[in-house]
């Protein structure tokens, strides 16, 4: 009752009228956990409004307050604060996107699991804050693929193959694209990148040109290839891809010190054993092309070929020592595919393509494969000389292509 008798009006219970930041800056500065637990939930009733719909001011004016508070409050409370509203969609945008750009411990609920942050939020927070952000956010419930092309481009390792891992990324295609070609140098984006769901076939086998040999398995056993499906895709990846892919980078580094070591003179067995130990598979290549004087598109073809005739061939035609070419030879079989045939098979058939062919038919397909970049045809046609069984590209050829080496008297 008032004072004349009259009753009271209802005393409004609007928030921007019972808001005290100075209580709330107070229980702020208390230490003990039970006052940290009281502003918490303070907070967060307060910003919610329960049991009434809050005017734009009224919510403009709770943040505001909120975001003042929680400069001054310590860490322990602004990280619970952090976890309540990660899940909550009614939770004000402003707040949201203040905590998101705070320390990681406080903003990794809030840019792993919130659902007010927009596509421009998070990217703004890739572009300016830390590695550790960027983590947070490629392992979100969703990832659009604006999002995912902006953490592509911060160019982090870690931070990618995570974003590769999330099944709830969406990736473009010219995204998925680029992250393919770099996954030639970038070990870590390969298995990842197998093992996406959304993964185009066709991208899968332009990947087996160089994964390593265990994801090599995993693509013929996921997309069912057998072994001649296998030679099959390694020639048409060759013929169809390899040298305009090669024509159109440009000069690499490896092509560079290639062309330097060429025109020294220091190109030979030793350092292309020692390129290829130490996996430098791109030098090799430049190396090999500058030595033998084919084009780098038919070495690199060369060197994935499943049985190594081709390799056989130009290294004998190059005059190579027997020991020389089986290290060669088997260290270039690393980046086969188990389950394409026994390794010591194959081993043991290219040594005696190697001992069986003569010097001077050796140096005749070289000369051929200099001027004709047509590689299958050069073996059929030497093979046509001959008349014994032998294997061509892995597989039963119906007549021996090489001539024996006359044995010296």
């Amino acid at each position: 009752m008032s004072d004349n008798g009259e009753p009271k009006p209802e005393e409004d219970s609007a928030p921007s009228q019972h808001i005290d930041a100075e209580a709330l800056l107070k229980l702020a500065r208390e230490k003990t956990v039970s006052s940290r637990n009281r502003l918490a939930e303070a907070m967060v009733d307060l910003f919610s409004a329960r049991g009434r719909v809050l005017t734009e001011r009224e919510r403009t004016l709770m943040v505001d307050i909120l975001k003042r508070v929680l400069r001054e409050i310590e860490h322990s409370v602004r990280k619970r604060i952090s976890n309540d509203l990660a899940e909550r969609s009614d939770a004000p945008h402003a707040l949201i996107s203040f905590l998101a750009n705070e320390d990681i411990d406080i903003s990794f609920p809030i840019l792993s699991q919130s659902r007010v942050l927009q596509d421009a939020d998070l990217i703004e927070v890739i572009r300016n804050r830390t590695f550790e952000h960027q983590l947070a956010i490629a392992v979100r419930f969703e990832v659009s693929p604006q999002v995912s092309a902006a953490l592509v481009q911060s160019g982090d390792a870690t931070v990618i193959t995570e974003l590769l891992r999330n099944p709830d990324a969406r990736i473009s295609a010219a995204t998925m694209d680029y992250l393919v070609e770099q996954s030639r140098r970038v070990d870590t984006f390969q298995e990842p990148i197998l093992r996406r769901r959304d993964l185009p076939p066709d991208v899968a086998k332009r990947m087996f040109m160089w994964v390593s040999a265990a994801l090599r398995k995993y693509i013929v056993t996921q997309f069912d290839l057998d072994p001649d499906s296998v030679d099959d895709l390694l020639e048409k990846a060759a013929h169809d891809g390899i040298e305009t892919t090669l024509d159109e980078r440009g000069p690499q580094p490896a092509a560079v010190l290639a062309d330097t070591l060429f025109r020294k003179g220091d190109i030979n067995a030793e350092l292309l054993i020692s390129s290829l130990h130490d996996g430098e598979v791109a030098l090799f290549i430049e190396l090999f092309a500058r030595m033998s004087g084919m084009r780098p598109a038919l070495v690199q073809r060369m060197l994935f070929e499943p049985g190594g005739e081709g390799l056989a061939i130009a290294c004998k035609a190059l005059d190579f020592s027997r020991e020389d070419f089986s290290v060669l030879f088997l260290l270039s079989r690393q980046a086969r595919p188990t389950g394409v045939g026994s390794l010591r098979e194959t081993h043991v058939q290219v040594m005696e393509v190697f001992d069986r062919i003569a010097l001077d038919d050796a140096r005749r397909v070289l000369r051929r494969w200099q001027r004709d970049q047509d590689y299958l045809k050069a073996l059929l046609s030497l093979e046509s000389e001959a008349s014994a069984p032998t294997l061509v590209f892995g597989r039963p050829a119906s007549s021996r292509p090489f001539r024996r080496q006359p044995k010296e008297s």
